[in-house]
C-alpha cells in the first residue's frame, strides 16, 4: 500500500453525545481510528463501549437532533461526513459505505421479498432495469454459498433463517462494491458453525474487490479469525490499537488483559471464567481521569488523570526492552501498561 493512500475512513478526536434530561451522556470521548483502502480493522470492547456508535456516526445513521458532535472530524475518502448534505450521505450509503446489521430480521423489510429488496438497492445506486438488477441479485447470492437462490429471491425474510438472512444481507452490502463495509456485530446470533462460514465469507470477498471492513463485535475470538488491526474501546474512548497480532498476544492495557482473560481458551473445564470487575462508568458523569480507574488492578493517583492515546510506550512505561515490537501503529492510553513479562505469564499468549 502507498504511503501517501487516503485513508477510506479517517475518526480523528471524534467526542459525541446524546442530550437526556438534566444533561447529556458523553458516548464518544476523542475517538481517533482509521480504516486504510483493502484492510480490515476491528473494534472490540463491551457493551456500551461506544462500538456501534462510532460505526453509526460514520455513515450519519444516528437521528438527526438526537446527538451533538462536541469536536473532532470524520472523512469518508477524504469527503467530510459532518457536514455533507443528508442527500449527499444518503448517495454515498450503499455506492461509498454500506452496513450489515446485527439483526438481519429487522434490517430487512418483512413485506417484501427478498429479490425485491436486493433489486431495489441496485437500480437506486446502479440504475439497472428491474430485469438486470434481479439477475445481478440471483448472481450475488450463488457468489455467498446459497443452494438455490432463485428460491431465495422469491422468499420473505421470516422464511429463511438467521444464517441465510445474513448471507443476503451480505450480498446485499457488497452489490454496489463500496470502498468501505461496515458489518455491526454480524455474527452475534448465528451458531458456531455459520458464524464461521458468514466470517470466510466476508473475508474472501472483500480481499476479492479490495473493499475494506470495520468490523465492530465484543468476541475477541472473531477479531483473531478476521482482523488485520484491532481497536480496543472503553466507555467511549480508544485505550489501545495495534496489529491484531500485537494487541492479543502482547496486551499492554489492563482492559485489554481483562478481555483476553474472560476467553475459554486455556481455561480447564468446570473452572469459572475470569470477569472484570466493577461496571462502566455512568457516561452522564463521565470521570476527569483513566475511565477503568475504578476496575483496574495497577490504578494509582496519577490515573487520575485522563490518559491519551499515543504511541507505545506511553508516559510512564519506562525504556522499552531491546525486542520489544514498537511500531508507530501501535499506541494505548494508560499510565502504567503491562509489561511483556505480565502478559506473557497469563498461560493463554503464543
Amino acid at each position: 500500500m502507498s504511503p501517501d493512500a487516503i485513508p477510506i475512513l479517517d475518526v480523528r478526536g471524534l467526542s459525541l453525545e446524546f442530550p437526556v434530561f438534566g444533561g447529556a451522556v458523553r458516548a464518544l470521548n476523542g475517538v481517533s481510528l482509521r480504516v486504510m483502502p483493502g484492510e480490515i480493522v476491528g473494534i472490540v470492547g463491551e457493551s456500551g463501549s461506544g462500538k456501534s456508535v462510532t460505526a453509526m456516526t460514520a455513515l450519519r445513521l444516528l437521528p438527526p437532533g438526537g446527538y451533538r458532535v462536541t469536536e473532532g472530524s470524520l472523512h469518508l475518502g477524504g469527503d467530510d461526513v459532518l457536514s455533507a448534505s443528508e442527500s449527499l450521505v444518503r448517495q454515498w450509503r450503499g455506492r461509498r459505505a454500506a452496513m450489515i446489521f446485527q439483526e438481519p430480521m429487522t434490517a430487512l423489510n418483512p413485506t417484501q421479498r427478498i429479490g425485491e429488496q436486493m433489486a431495489g438497492v441496485l437500480r437506486a445506486h446502479r440504475r439497472m432495469r428491474r430485469r438486470d438488477a434481479l439477475a445481478r441479485a440471483q448472481s450475488l447470492l450463488r457468489d455467498m454459498m446459497i443452494p438455490d437462490p432463485a428460491q431465495v429471491l422469491r422468499a420473505y425474510p421470516f422464511e429463511l433463517s438467521g444464517g441465510m438472512r445474513q448471507r443476503v444481507m451480505v450480498a446485499m452490502a457488497f452489490s454496489c462494491d463500496p470502498d468501505l463495509l461496515i458489518a455491526d456485530e454480524p455474527t452475534t446470533a448465528l451458531d458456531v458453525t455459520v458464524q464461521r462460514q458468514v466470517l470466510q465469507l466476508l473475508r474472501h470477498h472483500a480481499r476479492e474487490r479490495g473493499t475494506a471492513i470495520l468490523f465492530i463485535t465484543h468476541d475477541m475470538a472473531v477479531v483473531s479469525q478476521l482482523c488485520d488491526r484491532v481497536y480496543v474501546m472503553y466507555a467511549g474512548m480508544v485505550v489501545e490499537q495495534g496489529s491484531t497480532r500485537q494487541v492479543l498476544q502482547d496486551p499492554r492495557h489492563p482492559y485489554t488483559r481483562g478481555l483476553l482473560d474472560g476467553l475459554p481458551e486455556g481455561v480447564a473445564p468446570g473452572s469459572a471464567l475470569a470477569a472484570i470487575p466493577g461496571r462502566v462508568p455512568d457516561m452522564r458523569h463521565p470521570p476527569s481521569g483513566c475511565p477503568f480507574f475504578d476496575r483496574c488492578a495497577f490504578a494509582d493517583d496519577a490515573c487520575r488523570q485522563r490518559p491519551v492515546l499515543q504511541p507505545f510506550p506511553a508516559a510512564g512505561a519506562g525504556p522499552a526492552s531491546a525486542d520489544a515490537e514498537t511500531p508507530e501503529d501501535r499506541q494505548l492510553a494508560c499510565w502504567h501498561p503491562l509489561a511483556r513479562s505480565v502478559a506473557d505469564t497469563s498461560g493463554r499468549r503464543a
